[in-house]
């Protein structure tokens, strides 16, 4: 079995900075078919920044993402645009279309990249609902939704395609305990029930740790942990452990780097006299 057959990401040696300030530094990970993949780590690891990687719209300085056998950095627009409509994308912030109701938006990519009569996608747009348990919703207006049913909406819009891979950034951001649980299931059955392949960027850790079949850590530019749940829940990583317990001080520090306290005090006391 090939690493394509069992591999639908593959990131190898992978480099990227903004100006001078490094992001990446060599990182190697794998997302596996048919599993949902947690990428974690404190903010500004660049976990957003990965998933536009994965999506062609940034570029490694070096390195390679390959994306179910296509290298995603080296795609010309046409080849890009097409296999982006294989992937769906759950935004922070929903991006519902504010100006259409639910069942538009949903449509919306439907009608889009698709010759789809009408009626088909009336039957399409419902079915999603359906799975998202907002069927009754369709004639409201972003508006009009709670934090919760917007996320969803969004989620039921990310799949109108049948995308074969789902990415979820920060998806239980905001989110009331009922509607994060809420949530949680629905990524569960929905990657089970379509075969899809997910990746979730997320700081809940209860959460995310409950669904993620593997979890990549990030720090200072490269993977610093990688397992189950169970497996780093037992990991000898000093920085695995601070991270997944939430403990204010370890190897990344509480302090950020200064001079000695007493010597800054006085340099401040001599330089007023």
């Amino acid at each position: 079995m090939t690493d394509n057959d069992t591999s639908l990401v593959q990131i190898r040696d992978l480099h990227f900075s903004r100006g001078n300030h490094m992001i990446f530094d060599g990182v190697d990970l794998e997302i596996r078919r048919g599993r949902i993949t947690a990428i974690m780590g404190p903010s500004g690891t660049g976990k957003t920044t990965l998933l536009r990687l994965i999506g062609g719209q940034l570029k490694p300085q070096t390195g390679s993402v390959v994306v179910d056998g296509e290298e995603v950095n080296t795609l010309r627009l046409g080849p890009l645009y097409q296999l982006r409509k294989r992937m769906g994308m759950l935004f922070q912030n929903g991006a519902l279309l504010t100006d259409m109701n639910v069942f538009d938006n949903i449509a919306y990519p439907l009608r889009e990249h698709t010759r789809m009569s009408e009626s088909l996608i009336r039957t399409l747009v419902l079915m999603k609902l359906e799975a998202v348990g907002l069927r009754g919703a369709r004639n409201l207006m972003p508006s009009e939704l709670s934090g919760g049913m917007a996320r969803r909406v969004a989620l039921a819009r990310a799949i109108a395609l049948d995308p074969m891979m789902m990415m979820y950034d920060e998806p239980f951001t905001g989110q009331d305990p009922i509607s994060m649980g809420v949530l949680v299931r629905l990524i569960r059955t929905l990657n089970d029930a379509l075969g899809l392949t997910s990746i979730i960027v997320s700081h809940d850790i209860a959460e995310t740790c409950a669904i993620a079949d593997d979890i990549y850590l990030l720090s200072g530019g490269k993977v610093v942990a990688h397992g189950t749940a169970e497996e780093l829940d037992h990991s000898d990583s000093a920085w695995a452990q601070q991270f997944l317990k939430g403990e204010p001080d370890g190897p990344v520090p509480f302090h950020y780097p200064a001079p000695d306290y007493f010597d800054d005090l006085m340099s401040m006391q001599e330089a007023g006299r």
